[in-house]
């Protein structure tokens, strides 16, 4: 059992470090320290959700839907490039750096829909914790809710730990030039992510 657990929380950790849009996002809200607690349950919950289906055997039932796939993969891309042009455009005028030192608040709901789009319209994320997990938690007879709980601490240990562990970076981003930065790098992400989908 705790064999299954380690290998989970180890695999679960070695797919979710990997910079992508989900954790730039995560990463940003941090660093504006809007919405933290809410931002990084959600996706939390949402990473544990898709976890315990991929466990459950839904890696099956999800290869028969094969309408499903193309449908999330343009629709990921297409958000994914609109955030990118956002992101864009807030490098170009300096536009995060403004409100990060005007402190005006971004309401909770368009943050966690948001959030939400990054999550489940990513087919990425699908492969990685509903097929790869659940194929790997196969290797694990009888423990397979051990090696699914050890993935999940895994999810909820990272992104507490980046919401959260942001704000170390605050001296950097209270910069201009490091939003302009940051901003870059996220539309660069974004962009690169969308052009692998609808490849």
């Amino acid at each position: 059992m705790s064999t299954a657990l380690i290998a989970g929380l180890l695999l679960g950790l070695s797919l979710i470090v990997a910079i992508g849009a989900q954790n730039a996002f995560v990463l940003r809200q941090g660093l504006l320290r809007r919405h933290v607690l809410p931002i990084v349950l959600t996706c939390a919950i949402s990473d544990a959700i898709l976890i315990a289906l991929g466990v459950a055997g839904f890696a099956t039932i999800l290869s028969t839907l094969t309408w499903l796939e193309p449908v999330m993969r343009y629709g990921g891309a297409a958000f994914l490039v609109i955030y990118a042009l956002r992101s864009l455009h807030q490098s170009i005028t300096g536009a995060s750096a403004l409100r990060a030192t005007e402190g005006q608040e971004t309401r909770l709901w368009p943050a966690l829909a948001t959030c939400l789009a990054f999550t489940w319209l990513n087919p990425h994320v699908y492969l990685d914790t509903v097929v790869l997990l659940g194929s790997i938690s196969t290797r694990y007879p009888g423990h397979q809710t051990a090696f699914a709980f050890g993935a999940i601490v895994a999810s909820f240990t990272f992104f507490f730990s980046l919401g959260f562990g942001a704000r170390l970076l605050e001296p950097l981003f209270a910069k201009p030039l490091a939003w302009r930065v940051l901003d870059g790098a996220i539309a660069v992400i974004m962009a690169s992510i969308a052009l692998n989908l609808v490849r």
